[in-house]
């Protein structure tokens, strides 16, 4: 029997450090590269405004009409578009990570206070199951 050799390739740590090591799910990636997105969008907003505003009425022209817009827009979004402003972004995620847990923990609030209305509004026993039918005295 030949020995199986596993080989661990090495770590990525030491060759591109990060500022934010913990590691997120898809979905609070997803918000994180949200939020990097639209912080990038608000700092070229007047860049974004005049390439929509060239654009306005126009269909497939608007691309040799308005390249010089274009241009000016893309060259702002690659200027902010680095590695520094995601990892920003990242960090202000992380500081508004209690702020969100209270939020969702309001809405759960209200959600079952809604529910409590409409369970009595419409007279509703949650502890009766469906398939049971009221009689009558």
């Amino acid at each position: 029997m030949a020995a199986i050799m596993t080989t661990i390739p090495p770590s990525r740590s030491s060759a591109v450090p990060s500022r934010n090591p913990l590691p997120l799910s898809a979905s609070q990636e997803a918000q994180v590269k949200e939020l990097y997105h639209k912080r990038v969008r608000t700092k070229c907003a007047d860049e974004v405004r005049d390439f929509a505003s060239c654009c306005t009425s126009r269909t497939f022209t608007a691309t040799i009409m308005c390249r010089k817009q274009q241009k000016a827009m893309n060259t702002c979004m690659k200027q902010y578009a680095t590695q520094d402003e995601q990892d920003s972004a990242r960090e202000e995620w992380f500081a508004t990570m209690d702020k969100r847990k209270e939020e969702r923990a309001l809405k759960e609030s209200k959600r079952k206070e809604d529910e409590k209305f409409w369970r009595e509004w419409w007279a509703k026993n949650p502890d009766k199951k469906p398939d049971q039918v009221e009689k009558g005295p």
